[in-house]
């Protein structure tokens, strides 16, 4: 048997002990927020043990935490090394949204029917914990002679961005990988994402007994004003494309808002909270020096309304970095080997925490277990799902690439 031929065989040979531990990590809740993570990490840790895989713990300063609208974070770092060579990181994340309404299955079950296995996270990416952590035991069940080393690093803030998960481990210089695979689906390899923008507006007005509205000034008719120079906005970003396979154009979304008192008050302050999705080509700082100007001007031109703006958030795009093609080429040459169809290379309109790495100058991609779209996994949506089938595969075509460029 070749290498590659028995590292499917112990996969195939331990799968039913891959879905095991995957429904495991499901059934310790991780809905952020309110972010209290630590526990599936302590979980995780207890499981990896059982393998034989020691993992370090770091845990993220309750302060940093707490700031950050989390309550706890501990990473986990679990290092295999046979030799000199480069460092393959393999980064999947644990933390989720809550699971929210329309559930058929318990969202912390783990539940098995039909060949899939159902549960928040299941997909998004608890499902890549098991990919490389079954990944990496297939490598070192052929006892060769490898040149380089693992990481498995299992972090715990996508969901808020990412600084106290992949960016805490950088910028703490607990790991400086040569190459990196983060949690993704199986039927593309990504190479690039959308940046993000994430705004809070606080509009204020004067409140006003609604019987006498013209001693107030009605903050929600400004709020209006300003979300529809907004909501125009995205108009204008149809006319700029990106040149990246997978990703359009930029748009604009407002998720949130709330305001007023009661229904007898004209509303004094309203709040709402914005989404600015960026193409890898376009400036983050200019991004956001627009959008701010769009809310002032919308807001001058209403008397009396005055506006803050506190940014949330600010997650810069990922562009492919020279020193990538290694793992782009061997996980098309894999994937396609295992899963019989081509495995494209593109970008996604998502934005995600593997950005940091990319900022620290790590090349990578996005590889792992999941269905061809984020809709068909229910990913943030009841009854979120994974294909057993797509993890099996998926599993191969890691353990055959981090083979092939560790041997």
């Amino acid at each position: 048997m070749t290498g590659h031929e028995r590292l499917d065989a112990w996969i195939d040979a331990h799968f039913d002990e891959e879905v095991r531990f995957l429904q495991e990590l499901v059934r310790v809740p991780t809905d952020t927020p309110p972010g209290d993570n630590a526990p599936h990490a302590e979980r995780t840790a207890q499981l990896l043990a059982g393998f034989g895989l020691q993992a370090e713990r770091h845990p993220v300063p309750a302060d940093a935490v707490r700031a950050a609208g989390m309550a706890s974070i501990t990473n986990l770092i679990v290092r295999r090394r046979w030799g000199d060579g480069p460092t393959i990181a393999l980064n999947a994340h644990g933390d989720v949204v809550p699971p929210g309404e329309g559930w058929t299955h318990d969202p912390y079950g783990g539940e098995i029917e039909d060949g899939r296995i159902y549960g928040r996270a299941a997909a998004v990416s608890k499902s890549d914990f098991a990919t490389y952590t079954f990944a990496l035991r297939a490598l070192e069940s052929l006892g060769a002679a490898l040149n380089g080393g693992v990481e498995l690093h299992f972090t715990y803030d996508e969901e808020f961005g990412g600084e106290l998960g992949p960016g805490w481990l950088l910028r703490q210089g607990l790991t400086k990988p040569d190459l990196l695979i983060a949690a993704g689906f199986s039927y593309e390899v990504i190479t690039a994402h959308n940046g993000c923008l994430q705004l809070e507006v606080t509009v204020h007005g004067k409140m006003a007994h609604a019987a006498i509205p013209h001693t107030g000034v009605d903050a929600l008719q400004g709020a209006v004003k300003i979300l529809q120079a907004l909501y125009a906005c995205n108009e204008r970003y149809r006319q700029v494309t990106s040149s990246v396979a997978g990703i359009t154009h930029p748009y604009l979304n407002v998720g949130r808002i709330e305001g007023g008192t009661n229904t007898n008050v004209v509303p004094g302050k309203v709040v709402f909270k914005l989404d600015r999705r960026m193409i890898p080509e376009e400036d983050p700082v200019q991004v956001e020096a627009d959008v701010r100007g769009e809310i002032e001007r919308a807001a001058a031109a209403v008397p009396g309304i005055s506006v803050e703006i506190r940014r949330l958030l600010l997650a810069h795009s990922m562009k492919p970095l020279p020193g990538n093609e290694p793992l782009v080429e061997a996980i098309q040459r894999h994937g396609r080997a295992v899963f019989g169809q081509d495995i494209p290379a593109m970008g996604t309109p998502l934005y995600t925490d593997v950005r940091l790495y990319a900022q620290a100058g790590i090349p990578g991609v996005i590889y792992g277990a999941g269905p061809r779209t984020v809709l068909e996994s229910n990913a943030k949506r009841a009854d979120e799902r994974l294909e057993l089938e797509d993890l099996r595969r998926a599993t191969k075509v890691i353990a055959r690439t981090l083979y092939d460029l560790l041997a």
